[in-house]
Formats: C-alpha cells, structure tokens, sequence
C-alpha cells in the first residue's frame, strides 16, 4: 500500500495529486463518520417511569407542531389511565444492532425493573432502514395483546412510511390508535390500504401517434437519401451511355 502510494505521488502531477488526497479525504472522513452517526442506546437520554419526555427525535424528522400533539396525546393517556407511551426516532443503529434489539435494551435501560417496565409502551423507528420495533410491559398486554402491538408497528406505521417517508402522520396514527386501545375503546385497525389498479385502455394515446409518425418520416428521409443519388447516378449514366 506505502508503494502504491508512494508510486502515485512521484508520477503523478499536481493535479492528479490534488485529486487523490481529496479522494482519500473524503474516505477516511466517511470511514471516521459513520461510527459516530450510528445511535446506540447508551447514547439515548436517560428517561425513567413517570418523567413526562414523550418524544426522542434523534432522527430528526418529527415537526414541532408533530411533537407537541404527539406529547399532549400521550400525556393526557398517562393521567387519565396510568399506561405510559413513548415514541423514538433514530437515524442509525450500531453495526450489528437491529430494530428489535435497539428496542428491548432501550425499554429495559429506561425500565431497569418489572415494576417500572408493567404499564410501559415503547415504539422505535430507524429513519436509514425505516425498521420499526415495539415493546410493551406485562399490564399493558392485557389491553394491547402482542398481536395488536406488532399490527401498530407492522402496518400503522409502516404504511405511511411506504408511501413515502411519512415520519409525522405514521406517529401520529399510530398514537391515535394506541390511546384509543390504551383507553379500552374499541382498536381502530390498521390503516386502509387502497388498492390502485391501472386499467390500460387500447387506443393508441397522442404521444405515441406523435413518436410513430416521427419514426415513420425518420425512415422516410433515410431511404430517400439512400434512393435518390442512385437514380440520379442512373439517370446521368443511362443518358451519357
């Protein structure tokens, strides 16, 4: 590698000097950067039962106007029933780390003991992979089965970010739903997904008539430049004979 290198600086004029050390810098700045983006959960803000942080956007896709609501929603829930609900945002997970096990060590970092962790919910999002988790403590399972948690997770949130990165409506709809199960109203479902069927008609539309025609007078004005020098050169040679 020190000869390659060595190789390229001694042949190599300014420029191409220049060029390579921005390369290099470039790749050690990305090879230095992407540990430290990577969220782990003792990089997480310490929250305990009780404490009224609702909302960790360490992703940073969450609204103001989102996180308020979401904050009011869930700590009104909290007041009214003693169930407890906080929703995470992460830009990226440390190599090895999934969704699932991001979620389970932060729930049990924030609830260290059973107590703490019965009437818990917790939702993680991973912004790079849009990977969701959920986990729930013992006395909230008897109102949010797990069936029911991994539908929040799967499909209320899910949904909004299939179709297109949707961060704010996918917690709002899935806090929705959460308060109202969390509430022991009737669960609200999952998201209705539409079904979108392109019927194909059999009339030929404008822009194809239009690139038709254009490839038909492209043919036209290559076999007339082929034709008519011949028949000229034919013409000439038939009268000269």
């Amino acid at each position: 590698m020190k000869q390659l290198l060595n190789s390229i600086f001694q042949r190599g004029g300014n420029r191409q000097r220049l060029v390579f050390a921005f390369l290099l810098s470039l790749l050690l700045a990305g090879i230095v950067a992407a540990p430290a983006n990577a969220t782990g959960v003792y990089q997480m803000p310490n929250v305990s039962a009780g404490e009224p942080t609702w909302i960790v956007d360490k992703g940073e896709v969450l609204s103001r106007l989102t996180e308020g609501q979401l904050g009011g929603n869930l700590e009104t829930l909290a007041k009214k029933t003693g169930k407890e609900v906080r929703m995470v945002t992460v830009h990226r997970l440390d190599y090895g780390e999934t969704i699932e096990s991001f979620t389970n060590q932060l729930f049990e970092k924030w609830y260290p003991t059973p107590e703490a962790q019965a009437n818990q919910t917790l939702l993680v999002i991973d912004t790079l992979t849009n990977n969701s988790a959920i986990r729930t403590g013992e006395s909230v399972q008897s109102l949010l089965p797990n069936d029911t948690a991994e539908s929040v997770s799967a499909e209320t949130v899910q949904v909004p970010l299939r179709s297109g990165n949707k961060y704010n409506q996918a917690l709002l709809d899935a806090s929705d739903r959460l308060v109202a199960v969390l509430s022991g109203e009737p669960d609200p479902g999952p998201p209705i997904v539409e079904q979108i069927v392109q019927v194909e008609g059999t009339f030929t539309s404008a822009e194809d008539t239009e690139t038709g025609k254009a490839t038909i007078w492209v043919i036209a004005l290559l076999i007339a430049a082929t034709v008519i020098p011949m028949a000229t050169y034919f013409f000439y040679q038939s009268f000269s004979g």
